[in-house]
């Protein structure tokens, strides 16, 4: 489940990404046009993909499991701060995060995650 999570990172994060920096028109009606805080979105954007591309050759399973909750946290917390669910990305945000959700349970549950004081 680790890799399919990243690997679905890298997949929806590659043309994401690459329609963010050429400023696609299309682009315009699910993140806007071109401001600062969309710039500030391409950044994060971009972190992500390159912590998922790290994590396919460098396997370090916290690392793993603190990208992924942190992407369930700010996608759950995406449509209250869009103040929408009907907006694409939210939409794909909050799929990915279910999806995250259930590779963190899988780790946890199969024992390949241990978290030190939570017993």
């Amino acid at each position: 489940m680790v890799t399919a999570s990243l690997l679905l990172n890298i997949f929806v994060l590659i043309p994401v990404c690459i329609t963010l920096l050429v400023n696609y028109k299309h682009m315009e009606f699910a993140a806007g046009i071109f401001t600062p805080a969309r710039g500030i979105l391409l950044a994060i954007y971009l972190t992500i993909l390159m912590a998922s591309v790290a994590l396919l050759f460098i396997t370090d399973l916290k690392l793993a499991f603190g990208l992924f909750v942190m992407q369930i946290i700010y996608k759950v917390l995406s449509p209250f701060t869009v103040k929408s669910i009907k907006n694409p990305i939210v939409i794909c945000n909050l799929l990915i995060a279910a999806f995250h959700l259930v590779t963190v349970y899988s780790m946890m549950n199969g024992n390949l995650i241990h978290l030190e004081g939570m017993k």
